[in-house]
Formats: C-alpha cells, structure tokens, sequence
C-alpha cells in the first residue's frame, strides 16, 4: 500500500493492516516518508482513533525501527522491569524506585527524560550529580545494569529513531494530544528496553500533563492494553499531582531530597507511600514476589538495610560520579547563592494548591526549559515546601526559595504565595486520596 493510500484509509476510518503499519513507521524512521505523510497520517489518526491491535502494531513497529535491547544475551537473568511516570511537579520517584527494585532483585534499565513543559525531567536531576554520564555508551549502560542493577540514563538515537521523528512532527501539528499516539510514543521507548514487566504512573490534577480525570483513565487503560497486547506484563496506577509529590521541586534540590529519603535522614509521607506501592507493583510484575503485600514489606526491607541506598551510590560511581556521594552529596551539588522563606500571607489551613503554579515557578527561576535547546540552573527551586492540609501561621514559611538573584528570589516568592489557598483552620478537611485508581491487564 502507498503510504499515501494508508492515509486514505485512515482518514475515511478503515481497519489499517499491521504489515501496512510496520512499513509506514520503517519509512518515518529511514526517511522514505515525508514530513507532510507524518503529518497528514498523524490528523488522520488525531480524528479516526486506532484500534488496540493497530496500536500494538504501531508500538511494536516504532520499537523495532532501532535497537532492542537483550538482556539474556548480556548475562543477565533477572526480571528486566521498569517504570514510566507520565510526569509531574517534584515527582523524583524515579530516583529512589529503580534502587530499591534493584536490591530487591531486579534489572532496571531506566530510559528517563528531560523535563517537559512544567514537569521536571529524571534526566535533568541526574546531571545535577558532577561527572554523572546521562547518556553512556551501550556497553558501559550494559554493563551497569548487570553489576548494580540498575541504570538510568537518557534516550540515545539507536532507541525508537521512528518515534523520535514522528513526535517532533506531531509537536508542530497540533496532534500531541492523541491517546493513541501517546501510548505509542511512550511504550515504543519503553519496550525497546526490552523489559519483562512495566508499571505505568499515570498523574492526574492541576499539576499534570493530564489534568483531566476521565483523560488520564483512557490514557492509563490504553497504556495497559497495548504494552500487554505487545507482550510486556503492564499495569498502571492514577495518583494524585493536585500538590507536588516531594516536599523539593527542582532539580539538585530534588536529588538531595532522594538521598535523604534513601538513607532514612527525611521522608515526605506523600512520597514514600507513592514509592513504596511502585515498587511494590513492579516487583509483583517481576514474580520477585507473591502478593503486593510482600512486595511492599520487600520494598521497605530495602529502604531500612540500607540495600537501596548502596545500589543508588554504585550506580553513581559507576556511571562517573563521585564514589562518595551519598556520604557527601551537599558538597557535590550545586547549591544556590541566595535561599529566602515564603512567607505565608495569613494564618490558616493549606486548602489547595496549583501544582502546575510551583512548576512554572521553577522554570521562572531558570530551573527548566522555554526552549529545547536551553541550558538550565540545577541548583535552583524549592525545598520544604507545606502540603495541603497543614496548618500555618502569618509569616511562617509556605516554601524555601533557592534563587539565583534577589529579584529571582522575590518573584518567585510572590509567584508561592499565589498557588497555595489558604483557608479557615478547621477540623474538617478531608483528604484526597493519593491513588485514584488501579489499572491491570493480562498478557494477549
């Protein structure tokens, strides 16, 4: 079929055939198909939907136009899982998760990314961490994996070509928001890895990509459906992003917010108990364990031996940084030259927030990206930032502001004081739930 004959087709609602699929996205990724046919096929598919088997077909086929990558053949016989959160504000989960499921006997070769609009990027954190190498060669990312367990690292261009150059056309397209794009696009990655099992964090609030309760449930079952259409045991989790998960938003700020909760200096409640049902979800995909009961036991076994904390430390030192660093990360991470409280405007409960407000703020500070192409200031953001709910007098600090400038410092101060509401201090405020819902799916 021509692909502008599949593109007919789609556009008038048919049935695409998977052969037909396969070869469509080999062209996007060696350049036989045009800007224009990505573009044209992209709308088609933005208004007529797919199917779930033309889903798994366009996953499987955008994960095969590069490198797949084999761990039996490394020498690895553990269970290769990962996990892909869909991004949020102070989300640094990744960090403590791919540890703990490490020392608890898993593989997990992590491909993470950079941020992305107002949600922070793994990848972004990590660099933060001087002499860390974000995107190693294969063989040294192979060969972490198989010493420590575990290695996160970002998207090189042997890893779904297809998909990269197809999402680059969607974003000037206008055909971003497609769930059957997405789901494409996010699992091509993701199975290129070769896993075994996969759980998917899919965020749903005013600080998520999906703010919308109903989307995000369509994006999480499509997730679901595909990756186990595509072979890959798959559930996902709808959490909560109406506040940011970790009491730090940015990025050094948020690594040293990850080593303290993995040597049991400080965790932030919200976090641990996202944390610990991640990995205890993943380690149930793995058949490392029985029940998620004892998966969760399994994952705070880790955190309190110290197992965890020892892979995050290895997996540093051996992707190029400091072989101390958990010992010394405060020396090692860019700390910012100015750092104000915010003071709260008035006495009261913390009754909501803009989550999505705090991630902005970030950026405003120079902690994320305008442009691709933009460097950014690891060290700035915000730590002990109070969740919703807490109690707070006048004056006392909503947030600490680590700025660059005073004048960063100041308006970002006032950019806090405008997210948070802050109402009467009363005994009725019940709190949302922090999972809105479980999703699970069987292997076709």
């Amino acid at each position: 079929m021509l692909p502008q004959e599949l593109i007919r087709a789609k556009r008038d609602g048919k049935a695409l055939p998977a052969e037909e699929i396969a070869r469509f996205a080999a062209g996007i990724a060696d350049n036989s198909i045009s800007e224009g046919q990505i573009a044209a096929f992209a709308m088609a598919v933005f208004f007529k939907g797919m199917s779930r088997d033309e889903c798994v077909a366009l996953t499987c086929a955008m994960r095969d136009s590069g490198t797949v990558m084999d761990w039996q053949k490394a020498g690895i016989d553990r269970p290769v899982l990962d996990k892909h959160s869909t991004g949020g504000v102070g989300d640094n989960v990744s960090l403590m998760l791919g540890p703990m499921v490490a020392a608890a006997g898993g593989a997990v070769p992590m491909i993470s990314g950079r941020g992305l609009g107002h949600t922070g990027g793994t990848l972004d954190k990590f660099e933060s961490i001087p002499g860390y190498q974000a995107i190693p060669d294969q063989d040294t990312f192979t060969r972490v994996v198989k010493d420590v367990g575990c290695a996160i690292i970002g998207q090189t261009a042997a890893l779904a070509p297809a998909d990269q150059r197809f999402y680059a056309t969607r974003d000037v397209t206008a055909t971003v928001e497609s769930v059957p794009l997405i789901t494409a696009s996010i699992l091509s990655k993701k199975l290129a890895e070769g896993l075994d099992g996969l759980v998917m964090d899919v965020k749903c609030g005013n600080g998520a990509f999906a703010s919308d309760e109903k989307f995000a449930r369509e994006l999480a079952t499509s997730l679901v459906e595909v990756a186990n259409g595509a072979g890959v045991h798959t559930s996902a989790i709808l959490t909560d992003m109406n506040e940011p998960l970790a009491s730090a938003a940015g990025n050094a700020v948020e690594v040293a917010n990850a080593v303290r909760f993995l040597t049991g200096e400080a965790r932030d409640p919200r976090l641990e108990y996202i944390t610990i049902q991640l990995v205890a979800q993943m380690l149930l995909a793995g058949g490392l364990v029985a029940t998620h009961s004892e998966g969760e036991k399994k994952a705070q076994s880790v955190l309190q031996s110290g197992a965890a904390a020892d892979v995050f430390a290895r997996m540093v030192s051996a992707l190029g940084g400091p072989a101390d660093f958990i010992e010394r990360y405060a020396d090692y991470l860019p700390a910012a030259p100015v750092i104000l409280p915010v003071p709260a405007p008035k006495a009261g409960r913390v009754w909501g927030m803009d989550a999505r407000g705090i991630g902005l703020a970030v950026i405003g500070l120079g902690g994320g990206r305008v442009r691709a192409d933009q460097n950014i200031d690891h060290a700035v953001g915000f730590t002990a930032l109070v969740g919703v709910g807490a109690p707070v007098e006048a004056g006392a600090p909503l947030a600490m502001v680590h700025a660059r400038t005073d004048d960063d410092a100041r308006r970002a101060i006032k950019a806090v004081q405008d997210v948070y509401t802050i109402g009467e201090k009363d005994d009725h405020f019940v709190p949302k739930p922090m999972i809105v819902a479980r999703i699970d799916g069987d292997r076709r």
